[in-house]
């Protein structure tokens, strides 16, 4: 199939975008990558009788550091996050992540800010930015508002994002120097999405568990916080045994939907895998 006719609009501005989101309303749709987007008009799953590209809008890309935060652009795509060495020093597991998206063609277009927005479950960044304590700048008319990661992902492609907001920013708290990461991927082929997924950022003291954020992938409506998991490994030694135990209640509160990629009772074992592999991983790195 086709797509339905739409009027395409690139605006070089955040104000000229935000300007043609509340003239056309309901009719218009906001461009990013356009992986999610174009696939659905195809289909006619989604029908725009307005096209606004914010491809060209100069402000929604870039990473830097300002104090104690990584301020990366909407805009930013999986390449420029992947290949960006404030990044790779700061916040190595954003990178891990990226590098385990789809395959260098989506990466070199997909947007952190449209991955996220789409709210699907099964898109790699929400947990990534779970796990992380991220939070996303949103600009509408009413002015600009930081809305955290976790409680922005309402349901299966539902956010917290109103129809007249634009996400112009994710903010990333540094991780504390030595802090353990490892993002965990199940796929069954390149370019596949997520079985089940795990990410995990692990801060140790003395050898025993000072904070640690567990978040998973695909088994469930939204991303999930295990964070039953994460109030059994505070304070611990994560020895291996702590470890399944902690993978089992990560486990409990998965509820996928069986697919091609399996079904419910698999997707759940494999989460708890996961979770193994990304603390295990996580362990190591922080020691």
């Amino acid at each position: 199939m086709i797509p339905r006719p739409f009027e395409y609009h690139a605006p070089q501005t955040l104000p000229d975008a935000l300007g043609l989101l509340r003239q056309f309303g309901d009719e218009a749709k906001l461009l990013a990558g356009g992986h999610s987007l174009l696939p659905m008009m195809k289909l006619r799953f989604a029908q725009p009788g307005h096209l606004i590209d914010l491809g060209g809008i100069a402000e929604l890309k870039g990473i830097r550091q300002d104090g104690n935060s990584l301020l990366i652009g909407a805009m930013t795509t999986e390449n420029e996050i992947i290949w960006s060495q404030l990044l790779q020093t700061k916040c190595p597991l954003l990178v891990e992540g990226a590098r385990q998206i789809s395959d260098p063609q989506v990466r070199y277009k997909g947007t952190i800010g449209g991955d996220i927005a789409h709210g699907d479950p099964g898109n790699d960044h929400p947990a990534l930015m779970l796990a992380l304590a991220a939070s996303f700048a949103l600009r509408g008319a009413g002015g600009e508002r930081v809305v955290p990661a976790d409680g922005f992902f309402i349901g299966t492609y539902e956010t917290a994002m109103k129809p007249d907001e634009i996400m112009t920013q994710v903010r990333i708290p540094v991780p504390a120097q030595g802090a353990g990461y490892c993002y965990a991927k199940l796929k069954r082929k390149t370019g596949d999405f997520a079985a089940a997924a795990a990410a995990v950022v692990l801060h140790l003291k003395g050898g025993r568990v000072q904070e640690v954020r567990i978040a998973l992938t695909n088994v469930g409506p939204t991303p999930l916080r295990a964070t039953e998991a994460e109030a059994l490994l505070r304070g611990n030694r994560p020895d291996d045994a702590i470890i399944l135990q902690a993978a089992r209640l990560a486990m409990s509160v998965c509820a996928p939907s069986a697919d091609q990629r399996g079904d419910a009772e698999y997707k759940t074992a494999m989460a708890g895998e996961m979770t193994i592999r990304a603390l295990t991983t996580a362990r190591q790195r922080a020691a």
